[in-house]
């Protein structure tokens, strides 16, 4: 059955609608909850922490109770030759045996289990700590790339409205050396302060590409139109607490860096603990039943049930110096791990400090370059003034719009690097993995 003719047209272009969808527009929460639900990096955190945590049941199950069952079944055939009066007398025998045993082992001492099982814990604690430093990594990452993203379009349009400046002074320029009252060098420095917008114009747009891109690898979904920046919402405060040495301390003592430093280094020492007991005997309980039919040539179709309670004490004598070495070996590996905790922590307190300035600074900065962009305002108010009324040449205009231009450039810059420092001070201090992304998210506007 042919479809009505308004139908057959409609449906081609349903299909196309369906094709494509627009992109979803975004704000920076919205990107945070998208890369953590998609990011591969967490995902495969994740993972890696599921696997790690397997370690401690693991290892409890070796001090518990290990019951197991044997089962035989066996066709024999035997074959006897034996002298007998000066001759050899043969006989063959075709007979069953089988064998029924159940076992249970309770480990009673065991150095290394023990040892191992608190072994486990710190591995534990190391997983959460890694997987806890991977989403404070992704908050950094996600609202570096955000911002960086916002910083990128910002700029562009700044350069956006050099361009046109630049195309409006250039017609005027050549206006005026039409009418025979400009000069050839207007038209030349109008003409390269254009084609120096052009080619910042092209770097420009390389930059919002790939940080909308790196943005776009995060959250696993199309960007449309991001959330920019408000201005006037936007709150300059310094870190609270305004100490630097508090929040040193604090990113010492919640930093999923060094917690998860601390625990491998406590696996270290349990690592020895382990090396150690080579040199400790070992004591377990056994539990044994069975049940054997036919089980030797002289006794068959017979059958014997068997219970036994005992221990067993397996004590090291020699090894070759095998479990020195592992000793010595567990040793090193545990002041290697304790150097790589010192240098982390002092690394730690470099990226605090050059955070925490970015955000002291950064308030500092920002109020200035906002006062410098009133200023060079005014300054190109007061030069094109100057310039109609003669006192002023057109390259003093170029040069008063460039001032401006450039003090509205640095101005975008230093607030969102002030952004970004907030951002990495708060990760790297342990703190709340979204509430800066929060506050921040407050001051956008779609």
């Amino acid at each position: 059955m042919s479809l009505p003719h308004p139908l057959r047209t409609l449906l081609p272009a349903a299909a196309l609608a369906c094709a494509f969808v627009p992109a979803h527009a975004i704000d920076l929460s919205e990107a945070w909850r998208a890369a953590l639900a998609n990011d591969a990096n967490i995902r495969a955190a994740r993972a890696a922490a599921d696997a790690r945590r397997e370690r401690l049941p693991q290892s409890r199950a070796q001090l518990l109770p290990n019951i197991s069952a044997s089962v035989s079944r066996n066709l024999n055939w035997l074959h006897s030759r034996q002298p007998a009066l000066g001759r050899v007398l043969e006989d063959s025998e075709r007979y069953t045996s089988a064998s029924d045993t159940v076992q249970l082992r309770q480990p009673i001492f065991r150095m290394a289990l023990w040892a191992d099982y608190r072994q486990a814990h710190a591995i534990v604690d190391e997983a959460n700590a890694n997987l806890e430093r991977e989403h404070q990594n992704l908050v950094a990452k996600v609202g570096g790339a955000y911002l960086e993203a916002l910083l990128a379009a910002d700029q562009l349009q700044l350069v956006d409205a050099q361009k046109a400046a630049y195309r409006t002074q250039l017609a005027a320029a050549q206006q005026r050396l039409a009418g025979g009252a400009g000069t050839r060098t207007d038209i030349d420095e109008a003409q390269a302060r254009l084609d120096l917008a052009l080619a910042q114009e092209l770097e420009l747009r390389q930059a919002l590409d790939l940080a909308r891109r790196e943005l776009q690898v995060l959250v696993e979904q199309p960007l449309g139109e991001l959330a920019r920046l408000d201005t006037a919402a936007m709150k300059l405060v310094a870190p609270q607490p305004d100490r630097l040495d508090e929040w040193t301390a604090r990113a010492e003592a919640n930093s999923p860096e060094i917690r998860a430093l601390t625990a491998q280094r406590e696996a270290a020492r349990f690592e020895i603990d382990k090396a150690r007991a080579g040199h400790y005997p070992t004591v377990d309980g056994i539990v044994q039943i069975s049940r054997s039919d036919s089980d030797n040539p002289t006794r068959i179709d017979s059958q014997f049930d068997n219970k036994s309670v005992g221990l067993q004490v397996n004590i090291p004598i020699y090894s070759g110096g095998y479990v020195q070495s592992q000793i010595r070996q567990a040793n090193a590996d545990w002041l290697r791990i304790g150097e790589a905790l010192e240098a982390t922590r002092r690394d730690l307190g470099v990226r605090i400090h050059r955070e925490f300035r970015g955000v002291t600074e950064g308030v500092a900065k920002v109020r200035a370059l906002e006062q410098a962009v009133r200023s060079a305002e005014q300054l190109v108010k007061s030069s094109r003034m100057s310039f109609r009324a003669g006192a002023r040449t057109l390259v003093d205009v170029l040069n008063a719009e460039q001032q401006f231009a450039t003090a509205q450039r640095d101005l975008a810059q230093a607030r969102y690097v002030y952004l970004v420092s907030r951002v990495r001070l708060n990760a790297l201090a342990g703190g709340e993995r979204s509430a800066v992304l929060d506050e921040i998210n407050a001051w956008l506007k779609p």
